[in-house]
Parts: structure tokens; sequence; C-alpha cells
């Protein structure tokens, strides 16, 4: 009788995973890891397998795969580390769309719609589209608004500006700029000279919401009912201290010479400002401060004060407007109030409540940055000029 004995080969492959700390951490991070891709997770679990011992049949096996695929990521990770692991280029398929057809887009987009006669006031990614689909170029919306996005061109945005109308601008900014730096006319301002900011906040409304706000919870922000009954309207008055980081403030019916003459009094009856040497008063030119004639006012009352203006349109130099900009986010916004005494009661104890720990605004914008912005501004207008 001949017996036949039963020989069981097992293939090995050439490839044999040997792992450093580094790579096994990292495998094993992207394992974990509850954001990793699945086919991420799969392969790093192959690699450790095969790092194991296991060789591809079982690997296979155990992860439900086919040989083939165990064998490729295996002899990937061999030949070029975790890289290997890492999907390989595509050139995928040719682009629908030539470099042409984007700065067509482009072209559009920094053009106004009725230079071309269209009735349009700006651009929106659906007319962009229509556009060029009557350019004989067919772009879907999402394809428009990606062009736009690589050229950070959003043509639907808008910025209002203005020009300086105001001859001596430089020489009224520069005036306010010194005094935040505490210099005046050249010199440098004294212990006894103090700089007030000044300024209205005018028709701010008592909007009586018709159900109650509702707090802040788990998964949901404030909320605010859309709904709501006017209360009125009122004035809020300030005078902020630059240096002392100090304000003053009063509520009134309106503006007017009157009431800005009640916030005048409400500061230069008190000390130090009573005795001080010099009280330099930066104001814009509202109906309540402007020109000559509230200058000789105001110093007709107080001796000891002088009223500065700023540049036309430019308010943006009046300091006391960063604190309305605060009062606006943290007292104002959203607007939610009973009635005008409610609101005016809130102004004022948030005025209280800011004195207590308030600290001179970083203002960083000096006379320097003034000159150089202007001779920016003179460069662009004789180069549109030579244009």
């Amino acid at each position: 009788m001949v017996c036949w004995v039963a020989q069981v080969m097992v293939m090995t492959s050439p490839y044999q995973v040997v792992l450093t700390e580094a790579d096994r951490a990292v495998l094993e991070a992207q394992v974990r890891a509850a954001t990793s891709p699945q086919r991420v997770v799969l392969r790093a679990v192959i690699v450790l397998l095969a790092a194991d011992g296991q060789p591809n049949a079982a690997i296979a096996d155990e992860l439900g795969i086919c040989t083939d695929t165990a064998r490729k990521w295996r002899a990937r990770f061999c030949q070029r580390g975790l890289a290997g692991l890492a999907d390989a280029p595509r050139t995928g398929r040719r682009p629908i769309y030539t470099p042409a057809h984007k700065a067509r887009v482009t072209a559009w987009a920094c053009q106004l719609p009725a230079e071309h006669d269209l009735p349009l006031s700006r651009w929106s990614t659906r007319e962009l589209a229509d556009q060029l689909r009557s350019d004989g170029i067919e772009a879907s919306l999402s394809t428009v608004r990606r062009w736009l996005a690589d050229d950070a061109i959003k043509p639907w945005q808008y910025q209002s500006w203005i020009f300086m109308r105001d001859p001596d601008f430089e020489t009224k900014a520069a005036r306010v700029l010194d005094l935040y730096d505490r210099r005046y006319q050249g010199e440098p301002l004294g212990p006894d000279d103090f700089v007030i900011s000044a300024d209205e906040k005018p028709s701010i409304q008592a909007r009586r919401r018709c159900h109650d706000t509702l707090p802040a919870a788990p998964g949901r922000g404030l909320r605010v009912n859309n709904d709501y009954t006017r209360g009125g309207a009122l004035t809020y008055l300030a005078a902020y201290d630059v240096h002392r980081a100090t304000v003053f403030g009063r509520c009134a019916q309106s503006t007017g010479i009157a009431a800005f003459t009640e916030l005048v009094d409400q500061v230069m009856t008190q000390e130090p400002y009573a005795s001080a040497e010099r009280v330099f008063w930066i104001v814009d030119n509202g109906s309540s401060h402007r020109g000559q004639a509230a200058i000789d006012r105001l110093a007709a009352r107080y001796p000891n004060a002088i009223m500065i203006h700023t540049p036309v349109h430019a308010s943006w130099l009046n300091q006391v407007e960063v604190f309305f900009s605060i009062i606006q986010r943290k007292v104002l916004t959203p607007n939610n109030f009973e009635n005008l005494k409610a609101l005016e009661q809130r102004l004022l104890t948030f005025e209280k409540r800011y004195n207590t720990t308030a600290q001179p605004f970083a203002w960083r914008y000096t006379t320097d940055d003034l000159r150089k912005h202007l001779a920016r501004l003179d460069d662009h207008e004789k180069a549109r000029q030579a244009a």
C-alpha cells in the first residue's frame, strides 16, 4: 500500500513589514480617530496586522477583503513608507473650461453692470452665470462661485466711501492726533491739561418686543422676538476723557445746542476740569457744535475750554465714537426695552459699570500714519488722472 503525505505550502510575502515606534503611533492614531476616512483606517489596519506577522490571506479573511488588497497596501508601505498609503495622483477628466472662460467671468465681475446697459446695481453669482450663458459659456453657479473665490472677488458686496472735502484736512486731523499724543501746537500738554472727546448718538429707539427675550440654552443662541412696538427715541450724549478713560453721559429728547451745553456743564463744573489749565473738547461738525460760533460760545462760557473740530467727514478721528460702538454692541443690540425710562436707565448704568474698569483706548494712528495715508491717496489720484 502506498501512503501519500499531503504537504501544505504557505506562501510568504517578499515584503516583510517592520514598523518603527513613530510609524506605529501614526497608524494607531489613524485607526482611533473618529474623523479618519474608512479607506485610511483600512490601510492602516492592514499594515499593522502585517507588522504583527499576519500573512496576506489571514489579513484578508479577518478584514473581509480580497487578498490582492492586503497584498497591495503591504507592498506600497514597504516601498514608500507612510507616504505609500496615500491615494496615488490621478490625471482625472480633462477640464471642460479653459483659462479664457475663467478670465471671462473675472472680467465681467470687475465691471459695473450699468456700464453695459444692464438693469442691475451689482452682480450676483446667478447674474454672472446668466451673462456667461449669453456669451455662449455654460457654467453652473457652483463653478462661477469657485472661480470668483479663487480670485477673492465678491461683486455682490459693496463698501461706502467718501472724498475728503475739507481743504484743511491734514492740519485739522494732525491737531487732533497730536492731542491724543498729549501735544498741542508743538508743545507737550501739562498735568493740568485734559482732552475730552464728545458727540451725540441720536435717535436711539426703545423697542418693546411682543414676547420676552429667551436666554441662550445648550445648542441654542439668544432668541429675540421679531415683532415689537415703538416706545419713542432719545439721544445719548457722551464726553470721553481720552487719557483718563472716563465717560460722562446724559440722555436728552433730541440733539441741539441746549442739550450739548448741558453736557459741557456736566463736565466743566466738576473737578479736575473746573480748575484745569486747559480742557480741549474734540468734536465733529454736527449742528450743535459747528463752526466758529460754537468755539466762541464754549470759550465765553468756560474760558479754560478750547474746542477742536475734526475735519469734515472725519468723525472716525473722534475717540468717543469707539465708545459708542461699544454701547451699540453691549447695550443696544438686541434692542428690547419696556420704555424710554428703561432705555435711559440701561445706558447710564452701563456707563457707571464701564468707568469702573475702563482703560484708555490703544490709539495707534499717528500724524506720521496720516501723512503716509495722504501721500498714498495723492499718488493714487495722480495715477488715475494720468490714465
